[in-house]
């Protein structure tokens, strides 16, 4: 968990593609985020893309001109494949080979600069896919923040359960919903109960949340009834992009006693489109969370002094509402949250170890939700259900409008970026979801 910063950190390096060089763009050449790709309206199977600055390198096409000599023969094979799977099979190292040589073809002057030129895709021009085919997907609750305020709203004297400082609490969630960003969600149907009435209904969800998360992509696993030691954890985290756990509120409060989460919860997740590599975000490692005096330290299994000096990650993450009054008036999205992944009270490493401790097998592309990002102040609290409260509030809108949950027409903008002083801006791109009727 300690950084590791090389030339591709350097912070006066810059592009050729012009693009790249925007300040406060998201997509520098000190990121070179990997996703999947597809040529609109040609018909083309999916590849490998690499995003700098508003074009997507085509991997495949890269390899095949002979760009990539030097990365290892495994390596280029999994790089023309049609998602990230096989490449994170490889480990970490397989991201820094590619990672390494994207950025001395990108770099200004680079002495192959023309024929790369002819590997650049516009990415207006492209229908971005899932990066990954996940097959497995967990959702934790390591926000203390968050906990605390949904627990608060139930339990008022006593609002974290007492597990809640020993263990990361999470969820086996459902692969087949994941969506990429921009595809629409469908409100969901599903038994409600109101408190006063006898017997529950079926009907659409009345009660439709967004919960703005990190998920983190594991790269080489564990065999099954092997665990993964802390000091190990990392080398099997990919990267990581901005996560939505849709959520049905009316829906989960009426199933989830005894068992969790359920139907409320697996009609939709959205993930960004773009995987931004562990080694990325070297330079902004920050130290994991703060636990007061009186907390418990964590158990043996899940601490080290070097996760303790380095095992949070500083990504910043906003959410974003536009309704379809606001668009259709020419009025901006409104931002209603921002909050940090460096307030989680566990790091994603202690996620890793936690879930591989029984000897769960870990693969390739599975998927880990941090739980909703949730900050000490009310303007850092990642969901509606949080922002209005048990009470009710609502929040209001330039239009007028009030939203206590999310209406038809509405749709949700996650936004995640690093930025630190003396570094140049890494972002997460965007993650969008338009909400359908029923």
């Amino acid at each position: 968990m300690t950084r590791t910063l090389d030339h591709t950190h350097d912070p006066a390096a810059v592009s050729w593609v012009e693009s790249a060089r925007r300040p406060n763009g998201d997509f520098p050449i000190q990121n070179l985020p990997f996703g999947v790709f597809q040529r609109r309206g040609r018909g083309e199977a999916a590849r490998i893309g690499v995003a700098i600055g508003d074009e997507i390198v085509d991997l495949s096409r890269a390899i095949g001109q002979g760009l990539l000599a030097g990365v290892d023969q495994e390596v280029q094979a999994a790089g023309s494949s049609r998602s990230l799977n096989a490449v994170m099979a490889l480990g970490r190292d397989a991201a820094r080979q590619l990672r390494h040589r994207l950025f001395a073809l990108l770099e200004q002057g680079a002495p192959d600069q023309q024929a790369a030129t002819g590997c650049l895709v516009p990415a207006e021009t492209v229908d971005l896919l899932l990066p990954v085919d996940v097959g497995d997907y967990t959702d934790f609750y390591a926000s203390i923040h968050h906990a605390t305020n949904i627990g608060t709203m139930f339990r008022p004297e006593s609002p974290l359960l007492p597990n809640y400082k020993f263990v990361p609490i999470g969820y086996h969630g459902r692969a087949s919903s994941l969506v990429v960003g921009g595809t629409a969600v469908r409100r969901p149907m599903g038994q409600i109960k109101d408190d006063q009435a006898p017997t529950p209904v079926f009907g659409p969800t009345r009660a439709l949340d967004y919960e703005c998360e990190i998920g983190a992509y594991i790269a080489s696993g564990n065999a099954l009834g092997t665990e993964i030691r802390l000091a190990d954890a990392e080398k099997h985290l990919f990267g990581i992009s901005l996560l939505n756990d849709w959520s049905a509120r009316d829906i989960q409060r009426w199933e989830y006693q005894p068992l969790g989460p359920f139907l409320a919860k697996n009609f939709a997740t959205s993930v960004s489109a773009w995987v931004v590599t562990t080694d990325a975000l070297a330079p902004f490692r920050v130290p994991a969370f703060d636990r007061p005096s009186g907390d418990p330290d964590p158990l043996p299994y899940l601490f080290s002094e070097a996760n303790q000096r380095g095992g949070g990650i500083d990504v910043s993450v906003e959410v974003w509402l536009s309704t379809a009054r606001m668009r259709a008036e020419n009025v901006a999205a409104v931002r209603l949250s921002r909050s940090s992944l460096a307030t989680m009270y566990w790091t994603t490493a202690q996620l890793i170890t936690h879930h591989a401790s029984n000897g769960c097998n870990l693969r390739p592309g599975d998927l880990l939700g941090s739980g909703t990002i949730s900050g000490p102040s009310r303007d850092a609290r990642g969901c509606l259900q949080e922002l209005v409260g048990r009470a009710g509030e609502s929040i209001n809108l330039p239009t007028g409008e009030q939203r206590r949950f999310l209406m038809d027409g509405d749709e949700v903008t996650l936004r995640g970026a690093c930025e630190r002083a003396g570094t140049v801006r890494i972002g997460l791109g965007e993650c969008r979801g338009l909400v359908l009727p029923a």
